[in-house]
């Protein structure tokens, strides 16, 4: 702390300080805010579809009209296999995990731009934001699972022929590991565009781009070899493969590969937040 902010007397009891270094993570700082965290939370779930007729229906609707389409298109137009896995599990676990690692970075890519009025009047953890966009996905993705679950159980008591394996307990880490990776690279997007406002349009172009190359709605097996560098380099294929394989036992098993993202997605993530602390200071200016 500079002399500036010396309190001999000791009778200040909060003293705010920018970011001293780029590893500047105030974990205290999140837990005294917990409430705010809360807040913003709620809030983007109560605004998510308020005023609409269904409401909170559409966390089910928008996945299984998305599912319909891939089916339609990919499954029966397309004629692309599934690996045995019944095209409405393969289809909506894929999009559901996909909606969650997209939008909470597309969330996180607009915290300067989005909660700039929020920012300039009054303090608090700025990562508190994209943290809220990681919590509110991770939940929608636990309610859509009630759904998925359903299909899972259906097509087990009409004969259909796959098995959980005991890589189910890594589940936990998958959904931890593709919220990292979102806003990781989210926040590094969001320092950025503060000053170059045209990655915007290439995220959304880039986001659309990185769906296909991802086995979203195509099993792994069905890429050519030629191809398999872009998988090599996708930190989220294994991600998608390992949720699959692991729930469904059926697939690929991308162990070494899914080894590999795992520290990728947790060095993204420290980036992040480096990152973002440093531009957090003069964000406000160029905004």
């Amino acid at each position: 702390m500079s002399e500036t902010y010396k309190d001999p007397e000791g009778s200040w009891d909060l003293i705010i300080e920018p970011p001293s270094k780029w590893f500047d993570f105030r974990f205290h700082e999140l837990v005294e805010y917990k409430d705010l965290l809360l807040l913003l939370i709620r809030r983007d779930f109560v605004a998510a579809y308020k005023q609409t007729i269904l409401g909170p229906l559409w966390y089910f609707i928008q996945p299984i009209m998305k599912t319909m389409v891939y089916m339609f298109v990919f499954g029966n137009i397309a004629n692309l296999g599934t690996d045995g896995i019944p095209q409405p599990l393969f289809y909506f676990s894929g999009t559901i995990l996909w909606s969650y690692f997209s939008q909470t970075l597309r969330n996180s890519a607009n915290t300067f731009n989005t909660s700039a009025p929020l920012f300039r009047k009054i303090y608090f953890p700025r990562m508190v934001v994209p943290i809220s966009y990681v919590a509110k996905g991770l939940i929608t993705v636990l309610i859509q699972s009630i759904l998925l679950l359903t299909f899972y159980f259906y097509y087990k008591m009409t004969g259909s022929v796959f098995e959980t394996s005991a890589w189910v307990l890594v589940l936990p880490i998958l959904l931890f590991q593709l919220g990292a990776l979102g806003i990781g690279l989210g926040v590094i997007v969001s320092s950025w565009t503060t000053k170059y406002r045209d990655l915007k349009q290439l995220l959304s172009f880039g986001m659309q781009l990185w769906m296909y190359c991802t086995p979203i709605v195509y099993p792994l097996s069905n890429i050519p070899e030629k191809w398999m560098w872009v998988y090599y380099v996708n930190p989220v294929a294994p991600i998608i493969e390992m949720f699959r394989y692991s729930l469904l036992g059926s697939g690929h098993l991308p162990l070494k590969s899914w080894l590999i993202s795992l520290p990728v997605s947790i060095v993204v993530l420290l980036l992040g937040i480096a990152i973002f602390n440093r531009n957090e200071r003069t964000f406000i200016d160029v905004i």
